[in-house]
């Protein structure tokens, strides 16, 4: 985990400035390297091979840079017999590039955001295929300039920030930004999976790899979903199994399938998950997770919890203030039953003033999502005890934990509505459905699925992950989103995500054989951070500063005031992060002042 930075062709003296903005993501060193018209840089934080892993990195011919881990780097070198000089993760693409080019690429199983050259000069920018990090790119004079972050375009004067006001207000009604634009005018994200080559200077090429696992799979290869993508598969109906029971103690009623094809697919569950966290695990620095009171951290800690000889430190996220959601009771329970070395952290009113610039300044491409606050208070926690941190990022997604995914099952007349953003502006809602447009042959139940994947994930809960935990100096690792796990999830037939009321069925009945304790038929709490009553007190003062904002004033004009007045449940928070963050990464003020200059004294 780390910043990379680089310009392909023209003045490499930028890339200085570049990797120094991004200090942060690496504390552990910088180097920075010219080779002919190229200058790259990377800021690392050391997770494996200490001493012999440092970037760029430079085998066959090839030179690499990279943000994230490649967890089969083992494998990689194992199948195709290479020798290696260092213990690197990243060593074994240099190798396998030297003989298939960009091919070697699809070979990775991790996440990155990575810059490959090889031995004839082509260059690579690469991004994993869910978007786990982050990778940006601009154009300028005499060629592409690539960073981990937009902050760093600015600080070497590549280009200046420069407010978009259309992805502004899809942060505004959906708390993300979708696809492949920023907030700033001429910066855009690589899209999750796509792979941009660069010869002499210039773009030749740009291509994505969609999430390969999530696309339709034969029966015979374990799924439910049919041939291949595009393959013109008849999409599955959904099923319609017998409700639950009331008790949330006890598993719904024994299914009205196989009972031993459900069997078999727990096994495999258990295959697949164990095998994803035992990679997710490989470093060389301490690591632990974040446990919630949901069953995806409770499946990963119990995955942990079985491979290792120790008690595994665990931390938790628990708000005070009256009404609010609090996980710490189910997590203690949890943690308590596996043996963990569980640690709390409490969340108030004042961390909240304290942490809102705190985020702003962290997420210079913004999710307006308010998880970031209890994220950042939860890595803020963590730096000194782990480096690692295992997280239960898209369990949700992948198995179909969404209350919208089963209304979207149902007919009108019982309640069904499309899992689509409420609310949003027609123009938004048009945007979104456009980027939410799934391959041909899936389910209804997978195209629900898919839209997330394509949008709400990437733009919303993996950008927070990196950018929270990176602030502190630490990595963010999701075994859910490994293509294995991926490729068994999406692809179970519908009656095994969604049943009875339930989703995640599947995952939910191989939790109540491994750790009962995680009650994984209980109804599901929902998470909220009480920004709502902490925001209310000071509402009428932050109107009648709100909209001198210059930012706010682009984008939502007068209406701005009346939002933050009286405006929906849920619309105060965005606007007042927006107005913040447009101060900080806008206007260039510092988030004590961003702060003080919308809300005022805070104490």
């Amino acid at each position: 985990m780390c910043g990379i930075a680089g310009v392909l062709g023209g003045d490499v003296a930028v890339v200085g400035p570049m990797i120094a903005a991004l200090a942060h993501r690496g504390p552990d060193g910088v180097r920075i390297e010219t080779l002919g018209t190229a200058g790259v840089a990377h800021a690392r934080l050391s997770i494996i091979d200490l001493d012999g892993g440092w970037q760029p990195l430079h085998a066959a011919g090839a030179t690499v840079i990279g943000n994230g881990e490649a967890y089969n780097y083992v494998e990689l070198s194992q199948d195709f017999g290479l020798t290696l000089a260092t213990g690197s993760d990243f060593e074994p693409l240099l190798h396998l590039a030297a003989r298939e080019g960009e091919a070697a690429i699809g070979r990775l199983r991790g996440m990155y955001g990575l810059c490959l050259i090889g031995a004839d000069g082509r260059t690579w920018l690469a991004r994993d295929p869910f978007g786990i990090k982050p990778l940006y790119i601009m154009q300028h004079g005499a060629g592409p300039a690539f960073a981990s972050e937009p902050r760093a375009f600015f600080a070497a004067g590549l280009m200046a920030p420069v407010l978009d006001a259309d992805p502004a207000r899809e942060l505004l009604d959906l708390n993300f930004v979708l696809g492949e634009r920023t907030l700033f005018q001429g910066l855009r994200r690589l899209a999750p999976g796509e792979v941009v080559e660069v010869r002499g200077g210039r773009i030749v090429s740009s291509h994505r790899r969609p999430p390969l696992a999530l696309l339709p799979r034969r029966e015979d290869d374990g799924g439910g979903g049919g041939e291949a993508a595009g393959g013109g598969v008849k999409p599955q109906a959904p099923s319609s199994p017998p409700r639950a029971p009331s008790t949330a103690s006890r598993s719904p009623s024994p299914a009205l399938f196989g009972a031993g094809e459900e069997r078999a697919l727990i096994r495999r569950l258990d295959a697949v998950l164990e095998d994803s966290v035992r990679v997710h695990q490989r470093s060389d620095v301490p690591y632990g997770l974040f446990l919630s009171s949901g069953i995806d951290s409770a499946a990963i800690a119990t995955l942990m919890a079985r491979l290792n000889a120790r008690p595994v430190t665990a931390f938790t996220c628990g708000f005070d203030a009256p009404g609010a959601a609090d996980e710490r009771a189910q997590a203690e329970r949890v943690a308590r039953a596996l043996n963990l070395d569980w640690r709390e952290t409490r969340f108030g009113e004042a961390d909240f003033w304290r942490i809102l610039p705190q985020v702003a300044w962290a997420l210079d491409d913004p999710t307006a999502d308010y998880a970031t606050l209890p994220t950042y208070k939860l890595a803020e926690a963590a730096k000194g005890a782990l480096t690692v941190v295992l997280t239960g990022e898209g369990g949700d997604e992948l198995f179909a934990g969404y209350g919208r995914y089963r209304r979207a099952l149902r007919p009108a007349w019982l309640g069904g509505r499309p899992a689509e953003p409420r609310g949003a502006r027609p123009q938004v809602l048009a945007a979104w459905r456009d980027a939410a447009r799934p391959p041909r042959g899936l389910t209804p139940l997978q195209q629900a699925q898919w839209a997330d994947i394509v949008t709400w994930l990437p733009g919303d809960l993996l950008l927070k992950l990196d950018r929270c935990l990176m602030a502190h100096g630490l990595e963010g690792r999701t075994p859910f989103l490994d293509r294995e796990v991926a490729a068994f999830a999406f692809n179970l037939p519908d009656r095994f995500k969604v049943r009875g009321g339930h989703g995640k069925w599947l995952l939910r009945k191989w939790l109540e054989r491994e750790c009962p304790a995680a009650r994984p038929w209980a109804r599901k709490q929902g998470f909220t951070v009480p920004v709502d009553a902490w925001i209310a007190p000071r509402a009428a003062d932050i109107a009648q500063r709100i909209g001198q904002v210059a930012a706010v004033r682009q984008v939502l004009g007068d209406e701005a005031a009346a939002r933050m007045r009286g405006g929906r449940p849920g619309q105060k928070w965005p606007l007042l992060f927006f107005a913040v963050w447009a101060l900080i990464h806008l206007e260039g003020a510092s988030p004590k002042d961003a702060l003080t200059t919308i809300v005022g004294e805070t104490g």
